[in-house]
């Protein structure tokens, strides 16, 4: 036994098991998210029962098995739910019935003992809204022009039939209004900026100023006419799609006309093949991944949360690389090795280690109210009070990254220094090479390969970071993206949303916990994937380096 030990093969196989486990471990958390988030987009089976409670009258319920768990009778009784003496457990049901303009609440828990003759009928329609959630019942009637036009079996083929043309419809008036008009308002906005700064500078004379206005306000002009005009066209487009409706039958046996222009997507679930299903939820996906946010972000897209991740990322990395490599190039090969050079290290890597909400609070105080306070008041003074550069904004959420994730990329490229051989260096030297030329011809390509692994490491944390955010940058809901097509075209003093804190939003925040629920795996497979998919590039351009540089020094 002390031989077997001796030997070192417990180790291994201890190593070995630990590894496993990690993995599994790993592989089990991306399954679960996978499942949860990719059940989202799945179209669940509807189904409708009778509801009879002690005590009240029967109701027939309509709406999707959200999930089910079994409780104590005693904890059920606690709740206010009538039980059984006798009965020891319940099983209980999670319903999503939808409608939360018509019964002020989505979703509500059924206890299984009292609910009657399930079954799924094959008629049920289920509407994805602009506002109030979803909505469940039957297609009783088309409209148009507030007249009912079609009941029954034609109203279902006329309402496919418009619903194609009222989708469209309604992209071109969101198209409209946040592109469009919203690209005139910001002309707009810079005119009167110019304006203003054009009153508050003394250097122009009468005459030059006179002619300044008003090329000022026939450009303004020009901007004002085009507003109307589309605000023209989105009022056609408004009234045009208004003009349809249908109407519903909810579970209550009440009628609602829901107008055309308030759905999203519509669906009949429970007589979907598998096909239709796969459908669908590739389409809700794509929805998801490339449509905005809508209901308190319950509900729509996240297109501006992956943009903004994906931007402040790529920023971040613009930024930390050339800085964490010249740090560690210098405190590598030209530093004289003593007390100072080795506290600069123990410093650095004490710096790895401080709380990212610290830099937070660095982030705000020196880049937002100092250095973006001081652009503002040198650069944008015909703006203040409002800030241009002085509040949360993309550039100081990706420069307090930067500065957070700026001890990994040094270590990193230190190692990979410091396992060249020496021999490289004074081979290079011998053949006449300058210390210089050494350097960057020679030493900082063979250590590329590390320098890309400092630079994953900080790609990987930076993409999962959220508490710095919250102070210098990232918001609940930004009204327009940092890249449009508006000179400069990509504007780093606009607030961003971001991946994670739009988890940590929907998931704390919502005022509708159980609408936000499979939300939060559906952003948190996006989060995942988008770290994947970014390191998964750094470690490709790492190996293609490692095998490149290999192979020349073959």
């Amino acid at each position: 036994m002390n031989s077997w030990f001796k030997s070192g093969t417990p180790w291994v196989w201890l190593s070995a098991g630990a590894v496993a486990v990690s993995l599994v471990m790993v592989v089990g958390l991306l399954l679960m998210i996978a499942v949860n988030g990719l059940g989202h987009f799945w179209p669940g089976a509807v189904v409708e029962f009778d509801y009879e409670a002690p005590g009240e009258e029967s109701r027939r319920v309509i709406g999707e098995v959200n999930r089910s768990e079994t409780m104590t009778a005693a904890a059920m009784r606690d709740a206010g739910f009538e039980v059984p003496e006798e009965q020891l457990v319940v099983n209980r049901h999670l319903i999503k019935r939808g409608n939360r303009d018509v019964t002020g609440r989505d979703f509500v828990w059924y206890l299984e003992d009292f609910m009657r003759d399930w079954r799924y009928p094959d008629d049920v329609l289920v509407l994805e809204r602009t506002t109030w959630g979803d909505f469940y019942g039957y297609l009783r009637a088309y409209k148009q022009d507030s007249e009912i036009v079609a009941k029954g079996a034609e109203a279902r083929q006329a309402f496919e039939a418009r619903l194609r043309e009222s989708l469209e419809l309604v992209r071109e008036v969101a198209r409209i209004e946040r592109f469009d008009i919203g690209s005139v308002n910001y002309q707009i906005e810079q005119i009167r900026l110019q304006r203003r700064g054009l009153d508050r500078n003394p250097d122009f004379g009468d005459e030059e100023r006179a002619a300044r206005e008003a090329e000022l306000d026939a450009q303004r002009d020009e901007l004002q006419a085009q507003y109307r005009d589309l605000q023209v066209r989105r009022n056609e487009l408004r009234s045009d799609v208004r003009r349809y409706g249908i109407v519903m039958e909810t579970m209550e046996g009440d009628e609602r006309t829901i107008p055309m222009s308030d759905i999203v997507r519509a669906w009949w679930p429970n007589e979907m093949g598998l096909g239709s299903q796969l459908v669908h939820a590739a389409g809700s996906f794509w929805d998801f991944v490339s449509g905005f946010p809508r209901e308190a972000n319950t509900e729509g897209g996240i297109l501006p949360a992956i943009f903004g991740t994906v931007l402040m990322v790529i920023i971040m990395s613009v930024v930390v690389t050339p800085f964490g490599v010249m740090a560690a190039i210098y405190l590598r090969e030209y530093a004289r090795q003593g007390p100072l050079v080795r506290t600069i290290r123990i410093s650095v890597n004490n710096l790895a280690g401080v709380p990212s909400i610290v830099f937070g609070v660095f982030g705000l105080g020196f880049f937002v109210y100092f250095i973006g306070g001081g652009i503002d008041r040198m650069f944008y003074p015909e703006a203040l009070p409002a800030p241009t550069y002085g509040g949360p904004a993309i550039i100081w959420a990706s420069l307090t990254l930067a500065l957070l994730t700026l001890p990994v990329v040094i270590v990193s490229t230190e190692e990979g220094l410091a396992r060249i051989p020496s021999t490289i260096r004074h081979g290079s030297l011998a053949l006449g090479a300058t210390k210089a030329e050494t350097l960057w011809r020679i030493v900082v390509p063979l250590a590329a390969p590390a320098m890309m692994t400092g630079l994953i490491l900080a790609v990987a944390r930076a993409a999962g970071e959220v508490a710095p955010l919250m102070l210098v940058g990232v918001v609940k809901l930004a009204p327009s993206l940092p890249m449009d097509g508006n000179f400069p075209y990509l504007h780093l003093d606009r607030a961003f949303m971001h991946l994670g804190f739009h988890i940590y939003d929907v998931g704390f925040q919502s005022p509708n916990v159980e609408a936000g629920r499979p939300l939060v795996y559906a952003t948190a497979l996006i989060l995942v994937l988008l770290i994947i998919i970014l390191n998964v590039t750094a470690i490709s351009i790492r190996n293609h380096l490692r095998e490149k540089y290999r192979s020349e020094s073959d």
